[in-house]
């Protein structure tokens, strides 16, 4: 299985990140690939053992899917480590640099979608994040 990773610096502080990144008002907001796509509803049991579950579907109702997982770890501002549904595992780091944050996403990837649509996909779904963190004040 081969691991793909996207990152993105983000201009706000990691408290702001770290709330915004986790709780469901604020994931309903970024959790898509693309403008026909939406993430209605989740919940997030952030913890170690906890687990998560965001629906993401098309806004015409065409196509979604409910991605879940279970967290392996979580280290407040810095890591959270989970597993998918389907056992891939996935890895994101939080530094914080001043009033800057980087995020650093390492995922398995899976079989049926190329390894550049995983990573376009992903990566798209972290910049929404980026432009929603920053956007709000």
């Amino acid at each position: 299985m081969t691991k793909i990773t996207v990152k993105a610096i983000v201009h706000a502080p990691i408290d702001k990140v770290w709330t915004f990144w986790n709780e469901p008002q604020h994931v309903k907001h970024w959790n898509f690939a693309s403008p026909d796509w939406h993430s209605p509803s989740g919940q997030n049991d952030l913890r170690t053992g906890g687990k998560f579950s965001f629906r993401m579907e098309a806004k015409d109702g065409s196509a979604g899917f409910d991605f879940g997982g279970t967290y392996e770890l979580v280290k407040k501002h810095e890591l959270i480590v989970y597993r998918m549904g389907d056992g891939r595992r996935v890895h994101v780091s939080f530094k914080a640099q001043g009033n800057e944050t980087e995020i650093v996403e390492t995922f398995d990837s899976e079989p049926t979608h190329t390894l550049e649509q995983q990573q376009s996909g992903w990566q798209s779904i972290l910049n929404n994040f980026k432009k929603y963190a920053e956007s709000k004040k």
